[in-house]
């Protein structure tokens, strides 16, 4: 049974016509072409398919797409500005948060949502907001590190 769906997606509207069953994460990849968001585990435990909703970061994975109808939903591509990095990813690249890549998408989009509601996180509370996000390669300093700088370097 299709059903439509209308969103808007990292600012530009998409209309479309999907399967009431599917997932954000999987009409996000293959109908708007937006391949940031990752599938990890498919069931809302390692964060890699992370978006925001309406600011707020839901795995998207586990989120039916037909629930996001006439929302906002912002994916990794759409977390900087013109072209232009977000603080997060710039501090990411700068401490070397990223290795393999693949939790990166979903490291951003949580860190961003954080900084966006805490402008000056410390420690605890980045980590506790990365809760959702796992990492495989890292051990995750780096990344609260890089976190920790991209809000010292948006004040």
């Amino acid at each position: 049974m299709s059903h439509p769906l209308d969103l808007t997606v990292n600012g530009v509207r998409a209309q479309l016509q999907v399967a009431v069953h599917r997932s954000l994460l999987s009409v996000l990849r293959e109908d708007v072409g937006l391949t940031g968001p990752k599938e990890g585990c498919d069931d809302s435990e390692c964060g890699a398919c992370m978006v925001l909703l309406d600011g707020e970061p839901v795995n998207s994975c586990s989120y039916l797409a037909v629930q996001a109808d006439d929302r906002e939903v912002v994916t990794v591509e759409g977390v900087g500005s013109g072209g232009d990095l977000h603080p997060v990813q710039r501090e990411l690249l700068a401490a070397g948060g990223v290795q393999c890549g693949f939790c990166t998408p979903g490291v951003v989009v949580s860190a961003a949502a954080l900084l966006e509601g805490t402008p000056d996180p410390d420690e605890e509370q980045v980590r506790r907001a990365l809760a959702g996000n796992l990492c495989r390669c890292t051990g995750y300093q780096k990344i609260v590190e890089a976190v920790l700088r991209a809000a010292a370097s948006s004040r």
